[in-house]
């Protein structure tokens, strides 16, 4: 019933967000007649924005496109290669690499959330690595949208996954995992230097990651406290519904993670979309179109299935399997002690309203066998969680910090 209350209002919302972009358009347009007295009393311009602002913040938005075509270095401009060359049920591998590397350059693999958004949040992220890396990336799939008989995806997979890339991309590799994989990423980091796996990474950068929940917790590490998990299981899991090529599935709906995100910093969105209506009456579309693009990005959700959510909300926040030493795959015990190649980055950011300063800090004391040279800490100054791997930030300020760190341990 979740799942359909939702489709019928969003169909709902559609009809609304379409019938107010044609109103935009038309007191747009001052070709009609009816305009010429709305423009010269001030009121066309009004109506047209805010029917424009409704428009976009109701709209549907679908999986966007990676778009990157072209990235600057070394003074120019370098045409970007897309490529899939890993294709699986719950996640695809992307590589991206530009004309000019050389054919020695370094190869990183970035681990995107898989938490109710598309990699495509990570755009970026990939485009300043893309500079002086052949990047590649997870691109995971929309659970609802993965027929029921290709089986079930939990955190055992997701590590599963994450091996099976790094063997694809070969050795010597280099992994970034942002927020929410860091988890996984650093246990499966593990098993690889305990088998001594031939394409263990060269190190992980581990960016805004819930390795230790009780450090700094914020709203979402207390939410997730408060409420058994059993809770989670009976309100905010649904079953996908009959026009989706997963119909049947059980699953956490990306339109649940998107609005507990937005409700957590309601003030802050509702002020966004008046800066927005207030540059569109001023006729700064330039301004009104950044606003636009991140939103564009921040409202394309996408579901996770029920079994990896529920068993990341009881592991990592509840329990907190990872620095309790209780984290398991496959029936064994994982031992982040036997991370002893593997150099380890850890960012955080001061003003991270998700991660809280300390929880990704705290691998670094999780790993008793691995030298101090190995070990670095970062903290951004000012940046917020999404301002760790985009913005002015991210690109001048903790990029170089990731290709200083990748230089010295590759």
């Amino acid at each position: 019933m979740l799942y359909n209350a939702y489709e019928l209002q969003r169909s709902w919302l559609s009809s609304a967000s379409a019938w107010a972009a044609i109103g935009a358009e038309m007191l747009s347009n001052p070709a009609l007649p009816y305009n010429m007295l709305g423009n010269y009393m001030g009121m066309g311009p009004v109506a047209a924005s805010a029917l424009e602002v409704f428009a976009h913040a109701t709209a549907t938005y679908g999986k966007p496109a990676w778009g990157i075509e072209t990235v600057e270095a070394e003074g120019k401009h370098w045409p970007v290669v897309e490529a899939t060359v890993v294709n699986k049920p719950f996640g695809d591998l992307k590589c991206f690499h530009r004309e000019g590397l050389p054919d020695d350059a370094p190869r990183l693999l970035v681990v995107a959330p898989m938490s109710g958004h598309y990699a495509t949040l990570l755009r970026g992220t990939v485009e300043r690595m893309l500079e002086n890396y052949t990047v590649f990336v997870t691109d995971w799939t929309d659970a609802r949208n993965v027929p029921l008989h290709e089986g079930h995806f939990d955190l055992d997979d997701y590590m599963d996954y994450v091996i099976e890339f790094l063997e694809h991309i070969g050795p010597d590799a280099h992994v970034m995992a942002v927020c929410q994989p860091s988890v996984p990423v650093f246990a499966a980091t593990a098993i690889m230097n305990r088998d001594g796996h031939p394409c263990t990474p060269k190190t992980l950068t581990m960016m805004g990651g819930p390795i230790d929940t009780r450090c700094s917790p914020t709203s979402v590490n207390d939410l997730a406290m408060e409420r058994p998990i059993e809770w989670f299981q009976h309100n905010v899991i649904a079953t996908v519904p009959m026009q989706y090529r997963g119909h049947g599935r059980r699953v956490y709906p990306g339109f649940m993670q998107l609005a507990g995100f937005m409700s957590m910093n309601l003030g802050n969105h509702m002020m966004s979309h008046y800066e927005m209506f207030k540059h569109l009456t001023e006729g700064d579309d330039a301004s009104a179109q950044a606003t636009k693009d991140f939103y564009d990005e921040y409202r394309s959700v996408c579901d996770m299935t029920a079994e990896f959510y529920l068993q990341t909300v009881e592991e990592v926040f509840q329990t907190h399997a990872i620095p309790n030493g209780t984290f398991m795959h496959r029936g064994k015990r994982i031992d982040l002690g036997d991370i002893t190649e593997t150099a380890l980055l850890a960012i955080e950011g001061e003003r991270d309203d998700i991660s809280g300063l300390g929880q990704t800090k705290a691998a670094l004391d999780l790993t008793p066998n691995l030298k101090s040279a190995k070990k670095r800490y970062y903290m951004a100054e000012g940046a917020g969680h999404y301002g760790i791997f985009n913005g002015s930030k991210w690109r001048d300020k903790i990029a170089p910090v990731v290709e200083e760190f990748v230089a010295k341990h590759g």
